[in-house]
C-alpha cells in the first residue's frame, strides 16, 4: 500500500460530482480499515449491507464452486467501489471480495448510501451505469461459458484485457503481466490451458511476453479469432 494513503474519499470516481463540504460529511459516516494481501473483505451470503470504497490497494470479487475452485469475477482499483447490490435489494452478498494487495478501504452504511443516491441523480445513474456494465459482462462470459471450448474462452478474455489496455489503434499492453490461475480463474479452465493458448498466440506472433507487461501485437486478429468461433 502506498505511504500517501489517507483515510478520505476524494479519489472515489463515484463522488466525483460531490461538493467538498459532502464528501467530508460522507467521511465522517465512513469506517476506515485496513486489510492485508489476501485477506477477505465481505464473504458471500453474509448479511451485511455496507457499500465499501477502495481507498488505496486492489481487490478482487470472486465465487467459490463447490469444489472450491475460485472464480474471479473483477478486479477493482484504488477509486472504485463495490457492494451496492445489497444495499440497493437488501439482500445477502451475491459474491466475496478479497483483498488482492495490501489495502485500504471505506465502508459506508446501507442508508448513507441510498440517502446519496436520492439526492443526487447524477451519482445515481453512475451506478445504474455500473450495473449495466455488469449485467453485460455476465452476459457475454455465460455465453462464453456456455459456446465456446476452454482455448477459445482464454483468447475471449485476453481480447477483454486488451481491449481495457489498448496502447496503439491495434496493440495493447498489460500490465502487470497477468498470471496464468487468474485468466484460467476468469475462464474457468486449467492454467496448462493458459499456457498453451499464450505460447500458440506466441508463435503467431499475436503476443509477446516481455520483462513488465504482456504486448498484444495484434488485437483486430485476436478479435476476429474469438469472433469466428462465436459466430459475430
Amino acid at each position: 500500500m502506498s505511504e500517501e494513503a489517507q483515510e478520505n474519499l476524494s479519489a472515489v470516481d463515484l463522488l466525483a460530482d460531490l461538493s467538498q463540504a459532502e464528501v467530508k460529511k460522507l467521511e465522517k459516516s465512513c469506517s476506515f480499515k485496513h486489510y492485508s494481501a489476501e485477506e477477505q473483505i465481505i464473504d458471500r451470503q453474509s448479511e451485511t449491507k455496507d457499500v465499501f470504497f477502495v481507498i488505496d490497494g486492489n481487490v478482487r470479487v470472486v465465487n467459490y464452486s463447490l469444489s472450491g475452485r475460485e472464480i474471479t469475477l473483477d478486479d477493482l482499483d484504488a477509486g472504485a467501489y463495490f457492494g451496492e447490490l445489497a444495499a440497493i435489494d437488501g439482500r445477502p452478498r451475491s459474491a466475496s471480495v478479497m483483498a488482492l494487495t495490501d489495502c485500504l478501504v471505506a465502508s459506508l452504511p446501507q442508508e448513507r448510501f441510498l440517502a446519496v443516491l436520492e439526492k443526487h441523480p447524477k451519482i445515481a445513474l453512475k451506478v445504474m451505469r455500473t450495473l449495466t456494465r455488469i449485467v453485460r459482462t455476465a452476459t457475454d462470459r455465460i455465453m462464453d461459458l456456455s459456446t465456446l471450448a476452454a482455448n477459445n474462452r482464454v483468447q475471449a478474455d485476453l481480447l477483454r484485457l486488451a481491449r481495457a489496455h489498448m496502447a496503439g489503434k491495434n496493440q495493447a499492453k498489460i500490465a502487470p503481466i497477468p498470471n496464468h490461475s487468474d485468466i484460467a480463474s476468469r475462464a474457468s479452465t486449467t492454467r496448462e490451458t493458459v499456457a498453451r493458448v499464450l505460447s500458440d498466440l506466441a508463435r503467431h506472433g499475436v503476443v509477446e511476453r516481455q520483462k513488465d507487461s504482456l504486448v498484444i501485437h495484434n488485437v483486430q486478429q485476436l478479435s476476429e479469432m474469438v469472433e469466428q468461433v462465436r459466430g459475430d
